[in-house]
């Protein structure tokens, strides 16, 4: 990976630097890159981050085109742009994260392995010596799901700040090292999953996202915040080390599991107690990982296997499901969570 640059939007990258589509700007770029925007006031800073993963372009498409239109935000505006040669590696936007590489968007919190987690301090070094009013992390999801935002707190600050781009949010303080656990206390934070990559609906997400965030002269985020579904309690759950995986419409992999392949339909939908969300074949023993905030594994408490049935023990609200096995395996399979008291979870 390229060391860290830094690009001054009219300076040394401009509009005809951006070339025709948001890959040429990648190549112009090079490798993991700020860029800094003049605004109106140059007292104040706003950051955004995008492509911390280089399957999730619609960030990036959104910056592009942000910036094809030669904007004069309100503020300073400091863009990083972060798996860029990830993003290049061919057949292009195709790889999470390069093989042998460390996921970008999970060394932001010391002892910051690997030559990811060293540009990782050099952007929280710079961020932290002049700190912006917020910053967005802009991501894309493998599943079919709705617009929504992540973050480990959830105060007036962080919903004002998802309701610039989604009515959805989940609070998730579960410590997976990621840009947003590593500033959350420092200024309001939230990841914004813009939706599926490669939908054209996800791109729409973040830009329109984008550029109200950069054009409010004000962003009143301490300002009674607006209707969101929130999602809290969230629980990572994960396929156990070793165990074969596979989608269908039911048992079928031996020993293994089969998650079902219509598990998707049940993003951000209340899920019963008892629903079978896949199947789990003889001698394949326990299947899943289920890590809370308190790194306690509690599979055993949400789901029970029935008959070679996989169900849920407890009613929950599915977040990311995804049906692609190699998202899957590198991440994780879902989150599971329940939906907020009226007035939601108090932050500090």
């Amino acid at each position: 990976m390229r060391e860290l640059s830094e690009w001054d939007w009219r300076g040394s990258l401009g509009v005809a630097d951006l070339g025709a589509t948001p890959r040429d700007l990648l190549a112009r770029l090079g490798g993991p890159s700020l860029i800094r925007v003049a605004g109106r006031d140059p007292g104040r800073l706003r950051a955004v981050a995008t492509l911390l993963h280089g399957n999730e372009p619609s960030g990036l498409v959104a910056l592009h085109r942000w910036l094809a239109g030669d904007p004069e935000p309100a503020v300073d505006v400091l863009l990083f742009v972060g798996a860029v040669e990830t993003a290049l590696a061919p057949p292009g936007f195709a790889h999470r994260f390069l093989a042998g590489a460390i996921d970008f968007n999970r060394c932001w919190l010391p002892p910051h392995p690997g030559v990811e987690g060293e540009r990782a301090r050099q952007v929280l070094e710079r961020l932290r010596a002049r700190p912006p009013e917020c910053l967005v992390d802009l991501h894309n999801n493998t599943g079919r799901t709705p617009s929504y935002g992540v973050s480990p707190r959830l105060g007036r600050p962080e919903r004002n700040l998802v309701g610039l781009f989604t009515g959805r949010v989940i609070h998730m303080p579960l410590g997976l090292g990621t840009l947003c656990e590593a500033t959350a206390g420092d200024w309001p934070t939230v990841t914004v999953e813009c939706g599926r990559s490669g939908d054209p609906q996800a791109d729409a997400v973040a830009f329109a996202g984008l550029t109200r965030l950069t054009s409010l002269e004000r962003l009143e985020l301490e300002a009674p915040p607006p209707p969101l579904e929130v999602i809290v309690d969230a629980v990572r759950v994960c396929v156990r080390p070793g165990v074969a995986l596979e989608f269908g419409d039911g048992p079928g992999l031996s020993p293994g599991l089969t998650i079902s392949h219509e598990i998707e339909r049940h993003n951000f939908q209340p899920l019963p107690a008892g629903s079978c969300i896949g199947w789990v074949e003889p001698d394949c023993g326990w299947p899943l990982e289920a890590l809370a905030a308190d790194a306690r594994d509690h599979s055993s408490d949400l789901f029970a296997i029935h008959e070679g049935r996989l169900e849920t023990k407890v009613a929950m609200v599915p977040t990311m499901m995804t049906t692609s096995r190699a998202a899957a395996l590198a991440d994780c399979l879902f989150y599971a969570g329940q939906p907020a008291p009226d007035d939601g979870p108090a932050s500090p």
